[in-house]
């Protein structure tokens, strides 16, 4: 796979679709908690096991970092980023399903990744269904890399599944 020159990442494979997105009035800010009802609409149509109002409310800390990326004044996408001394973890990310397979979720992603090297963060963790496989390729597309298992991590319809640890190094 080619990579970027300047970073060493692997390029997109699909760069048109990204360009799109680039293209597009795509805007990433805050979000403040007056967004949370566009947050839980796209939470609930993304998650079979979506995050709870209180749950999204008790995010907005100095040590969080919320995004969200708007298309034409409207929420799109989202993030939730925990900051723990110099480790970010990407608690949540969620692309409306009308804008999936856009590029909106790695543009998002790689405004998380800069924020956090920018703010000095050394790594960014996640934790991702081991049924996701368009999210694990997104991330290994990224440069992320597996460091470990959460068995039963996620509620599932069948029980509880499995999650797969993944790992960026920021600032290298």
């Amino acid at each position: 796979m080619a990579t970027d020159t300047a970073s060493g990442r692997p390029l997109m494979p699909y760069p048109e679709t990204y360009q799109k997105v680039l293209d597009a009035d795509l805007i990433v800010r805050p979000l403040v908690p007056e967004d949370v009802p566009d947050v839980l609409d796209i939470e609930r149509q993304g998650y079979s096991h979506p995050w709870s109002e209180s749950v999204f409310l008790d995010c907005f800390k100095d040590n969080y970092r919320l995004w969200g990326a708007c298309h034409g004044g409207k929420l799109t996408a989202y993030a939730v980023v925990a900051y723990m001394v110099d480790e970010a973890h990407l608690l949540n990310i969620c692309v409306h399903p009308r804008a999936r397979g856009e590029g909106v979720g790695r543009y998002l992603l790689r405004h998380v990744l800069a924020t956090a090297a920018h703010e000095g963060m050394a790594q960014l963790l996640l934790e991702v269904r081991d049924s996701n496989h368009a999210a694990i390729a997104l991330y290994q597309n990224e440069g992320f890399h597996e460091i470990g298992q959460r068995p039963g991590y996620y509620p599932s319809a069948s029980g509880r599944e499995d999650a797969r640890v993944l790992m960026l190094a920021l600032g290298q």
